[in-house]
């Protein structure tokens, strides 16, 4: 009988397991940059990596399971043929959506954008996505200059 990934609980933080609990804390170190490696979390919050791994797409705190619904990045690119193309690629491999994007001439080989993306349906969060944006070989900087729904 396959399992249903689906369904949801709301349970009170004194009912879950330690390890449910210190997966969060190891996330929330990870996510901040505090450490770099899982098996670092894992030790800093005194559990295994294997529990981490079990749990870790399992648990989140309530407030992230309540996503910004639209975002508005500005990212500074070179002028090169097909930057915007695979800019909105990656985008769209995320699930987001674009609904709006402004593109100044370009100066000096570099333009600047403003693109407004709907979240909703995306499957990384807002810092992976940035990541993987300022990973392009044309784009210079990233920065997220409004968030809403």
């Amino acid at each position: 009988m396959k399992r249903r990934t689906d369904q949801f609980y709301l349970v009170r933080e004194d009912m879950l397991p330690e390890a449910m609990l210190k997966t969060v804390e190891a996330k929330k170190l990870l996510e901040s940059g505090r450490v770099e490696k899982v098996s670092e979390a894992a030790s800093e919050v005194d559990m295994s990596r294997s529990a981490f791994y079990k749990y870790k797409d399992g648990i989140f705190p309530f407030h992230t399971m309540v996503k910004e619904k639209i975002i508005t990045l500005s990212i500074h690119l070179e002028d090169q043929s097909g930057a915007l193309s695979r800019l909105l690629a990656i985008i769209a491999e995320e699930g987001g959506n674009v609904l709006t994007i402004n593109q100044t001439i370009p100066l000096q080989g570099r333009a600047t954008l403003t693109i407004s993306i709907e979240t909703a349906a995306m499957t990384t969060n807002i810092n992976r996505l940035v990541q993987k944006v300022e990973a392009l070989d044309p784009v210079e900087r990233v920065e997220v200059i409004g968030s809403g729904t």
